[in-house]
């Protein structure tokens, strides 16, 4: 056997190398750098394991309990935050493994670049590896590494069927464009060199007779799976390369307060003594004595009788998001109802009062019921995730599991913080939503909306149904000018605010409220914009901005805009938003519906409050 070259090192470079690691926050555990996902680190690239390798000894754990039983766990997690002491961490594997050398152009499997221990180095000459930018994947959720060398022997049928030739493979850059077809590989059996042009197309890889191996690089010692989808080939930092499938869920009474917490741990015993007071009460003094807090019958036969309730409630929406659809509802509901600071002690989480000033001054707009929503805390939990396709394109996408045995926890995040809630006069809103110009616009938006859902989903038995409407969409669209404003004049980054709409038949309200953890927006700056006389204010200063666009006419007159077209009048200048701010990813918006068109300011919501 030929022994392996000789490490040549640069000229000074120490014989020792420490490990280098990366860290993000905790925040984004949950949104971008979640289980499955691909992470950059310095100049090599790693793949986030499942949850079952996650040492979360010391990761605090979060409690919401109609969320926990939507998602069929019993608590959640914070993703652990490591430091040099700690033995918590967030587990990786490198990903993907196949490299290339831009000294020597070498492409292969990491393992045979002989590299120093300790480093991600050619071992060759001595220069930094530079992980595979092209991934295979299916829209399973299945993902391996580019097939490089069934690619580059396309034309030689019996090497491609074999996958052995005996040469070594080369990748180089022309430098002529930035585009594929300057991406060049090569073999040194001597077949022509070829480029990356073409590896994007729908069918290029089956075309080659590649097909999905069933890996499941995230989840360790995980059997390959029989998969029949068809793989794609995808950039390696590319979005639909990892999409987290995000569930959230506001702390609402009676589970906000410091009893439902603390009880959750013994929820399950508690559940058996449903409906025997006298059981429950010897229970609750032993666990009194046992944690020093007094805990009330009433209070826990109260949840108790909540959770009965919820369980017996009809399910009207047929529809897989229907839990979730209920637990809006239920939000709706209780921000109607509010909460008094009064009525609450220091542990609550929940705090809703209406404006101590009358709120007749906003009748003029339609707006009604504005509340201050003072405490507020909002759980958001990383249920799966998606590759290829996204729940936006297609309403059965798989969803990649985050463990490959079942875990009682899922990973998530809370939020604490405030907001504002308002709604609007529902009889209002009907006569208007039934003006014949209005339907037709808002049909348009939604027409645009089920094609692009329809160009995208692989079947087109699977095409979901679009929310737009035109109750909905001007819901969207106030929030938006709302937000806009209150970044301007209130102080406040717009991505430290964000939207909850409530907006179907039977709702029509929305919540604005502080969307990071940090200190932006959560010491009573936001709940003092909707005391009535400021709200007012806002709300006529945001219709009179929304009257003009540096874009116009183009932006006021556009027949369709965005992404697929499903926005109308709506740009960068007017109405868009950072897109952690927005629950549609800046879709499904009309400014026209809120102050009108020059041609028809009738179909305005608001044209009159602006006269």
């Amino acid at each position: 056997m030929t022994p392996p070259p000789s490490r040549r090192r640069r000229a000074g470079a120490p014989e020792r190398s420490y490990p280098r690691r990366g860290s993000v926050r905790r925040a984004q555990m949950i949104t971008t750098y979640g289980v499955g996902s691909i992470i950059a680190v310095d100049n090599e690239s790693f793949m986030v394991s499942g949850t079952d390798s996650w040492n979360i000894s010391e990761a605090p754990t979060i409690y919401e309990h109609r969320l926990a039983r939507v998602l069929g766990v019993k608590s959640f997690r914070l993703p652990p935050a490591s430091d040099d002491t700690s033995k918590d961490g967030v587990r990786v594997r490198r990903f993907p493994l196949w490299h290339s050398c831009p000294g020597c152009d070498a492409l292969q499997h990491v393992s045979r670049f002989n590299s120093p221990p300790g480093k991600n180095e050619c071992g060759e000459c001595a220069e930094e590896l530079v992980p595979s930018r092209f991934v295979m994947a299916c829209a399973k959720g299945h993902i391996e590494d580019f097939p490089y060398w069934k690619w580059a022997h396309r034309n030689n049928r019996q090497n491609a069927d074999t996958g052995l030739c005996g040469g070594e493979m080369r990748l180089r850059t022309s430098g002529k464009t930035a585009s594929l077809r300057s991406i060049l590989i090569s073999c040194t059996c001597g077949i022509p060199e070829v480029s990356m042009e073409g590896a994007f197309r729908r069918a290029a890889l089956s075309d080659l007779k590649v097909f999905c191996g069933g890996r499941r690089p995230w989840l360790k010692d995980a059997p390959t799976e029989q998969c029949s989808e068809r793989p794609r080939t995808l950039q390696r930092g590319s979005s639909v390369a990892w999409q987290p499938i995000v569930k959230t869920a506001l702390s609402i009474p009676p589970w906000s307060d410091g009893h439902a917490v603390r009880l959750e741990l013994h929820w399950d015993a508690l559940r058996e003594l449903a409906g025997k007071r006298d059981a429950i009460e010897i229970y609750l003094k032993a666990l009194t004595r046992q944690e020093n807090y007094e805990f009330s019958v009433d209070k826990v036969m109260a949840l108790l009788e909540a959770e009965n309730h919820e369980d017996s409630e009809p399910d009207d929406d047929k529809g897989s998001d229907s839990a979730y659809v209920a637990l809006r509802k239920q939000e709706y509901e209780r921000l109607i109802a509010g909460r008094l600071e009064d009525e609450t002690d220091h542990e609550d989480q929940f705090v809703c009062e209406p404006p101590r000033s009358p709120a007749a001054v906003l009748s003029p707009y339609g707006v009604t019921g504005p509340m201050l929503v003072k405490r507020l805390r909002e759980v958001r939990a990383l249920k799966s995730f998606s590759r290829v396709e996204t729940p936006e394109t297609r309403a059965d996408v798989h969803e990649a599991a985050l463990s490959l045995s079942p875990m009682d926890w899922l990973p998530a995040m809370e939020v604490q913080g405030e907001g504002v809630f308002l709604r609007l006069d529902e009889h209002r809103l009907d006569d208007w939503a039934r003006s014949t110009a209005v339907a037709a616009r808002a049909d348009r938006i939604r027409t645009n909306h089920l094609r692009m859902l329809a160009e995208r989903a692989n079947d087109p038995a699977s095409v979901p149904d679009s929310p737009a409407d035109a109750r909905m969409v001007l819901l969207h669209t106030l929030s938006h000018v709302l937000i806009n404003e209150w970044s301007l004049d209130g102080g406040y980054p717009a991505a430290s605010l964000r939207e909850r709409l409530y907006a179907d038949e039977s709702m029509a309200g929305i919540l604005i409220c502080t969307a990071t953890s940090d200190s932006a927006g959560s010491l009573g700056g936001l709940v003092a914009q909707g005391e009535p006389d400021r709200l007012e204010r806002a709300l006529h200063s945001a219709l009179l901005r929304a009257q003009w666009c540096s874009a116009d006419p183009l932006c006021v007159e556009s027949r369709e805009s965005g992404v697929g077209g499903i926005n109308l009048a709506a740009c960068h200048a007017c109405v868009l938003l950072p897109e952690t701010s927005c629950e549609h990813n800046n879709g499904l918006l009309d400014r026209a519906l809120l102050i009108g068109t020059p041609e028809n300011p009738a179909i305005g919501f608001f044209r009159e409050a602006l006269r």
